[in-house]
């Protein structure tokens, strides 16, 4: 991550010299969609997350963008509605570290109006490792192959990598409080190429070589049916779907400020000012 962090930072100083940059911060709240939190966008479960960046104008209304966010996401089945997800009783948390470079096109130009809806895309990088709680703590699941994923039995079923690439996208909408200070609200979902992000996808895999290959714990974290008060659910047999409903992605929600660097403005276009510009919102 402190290569990711360090390439950002030289590629946004980079071009600063010669363009207009402004640097921003945002907060507000992470989610995900998947096995376990079937709803496609909710607060429900909702987690925080933080981000700072910056960007740097090509023109009034395309920038380059570069940012660095950190949160936590994550679900529980007992609070699904549906009886029968209840029933399987999974749960995950995970946090969130990304690196975003992302080209944002601002629909109205905030030289010449206040307010301007806006879009952005690119690509990220970002880290995850799901976990749980069980009766000896805190179990990271990636380690435990809780569908078999790295056992030679399950040829097809590749441990994931948690680092990987995704794909941001989004929009929102901005407010020039003045030439230097702007607010602004954005949603941004984040398309994956994992399922395994709440670590949950396919079918359960057979018991026995489960507990051979990883032990009790790893049976005991890929089946946790049994622990639900009353319950009288035992391991499934071996192929039993255990998640596969929905693919994985997550979507921060964040408020944003951003200021303009006027130090680093040496072309005429970057110390552009709306006094003689319309006020139009």
């Amino acid at each position: 991550m402190k290569k990711h962090l360090l390439t950002l930072s030289i590629l946004i100083s980079a071009v600063a010299v010669a363009q207009p940059v402004r640097l921003h911060l945002m907060g507000g709240f992470a989610n995900y969609t998947g096995d376990i939190q079937q709803k496609r966008f909710t607060l429900g479960q909702a987690k925080l997350v933080v981000s700072a960046g910056g960007t740097f104008n090509i023109t009034d209304k395309i920038a380059l963008r570069g940012d660095i966010s950190y949160g936590h996401v994550g679900a529980d089945d007992k609070k699904n509605t549906n009886a029968a997800v209840a029933a399987r009783n999974l749960n995950f948390t995970s946090k969130i570290q990304e690196v975003d470079l992302m080209v944002e096109y601002d629909i109205l130009s905030l030289y010449d109006h206040r307010l301007s809806p806006y879009v952005f895309a690119g690509v990220g990088i970002f880290h995850f490792s799901p976990y749980t709680f069980d009766s000896l703590g805190k179990a990271f699941l990636s380690s435990y192959s809780t569908e078999g994923q790295g056992l030679p039995e399950y040829p097809d079923r590749q441990p994931y990598k948690r680092t990987q690439l995704n794909i941001p996208f989004g929009g929102g909408v901005k407010y020039a409080l003045s030439d230097d200070i702007h607010l602004g609200v954005e949603v941004g979902i984040r398309k994956l190429f994992t399922d395994y992000l709440d670590d949950v996808s396919k079918t359960y895999v057979d018991q026995d070589v489960l507990l051979n290959r990883r032990g009790p714990r790893a049976v005991e974290l890929a089946f946790r049916g049994d622990e639900v008060k009353g319950s009288t659910r035992t391991y499934p047999k071996a192929g039993t779907g255990r998640g596969g409903v929905s693919k994985d992605f997550y979507y921060f929600g964040q408020f944003r400020i951003s200021f303009r660097m006027n130090w680093f403005d040496n072309s005429t276009r970057g110390n552009r000012s709306r006094i003689d510009c319309p006020t139009n919102l």
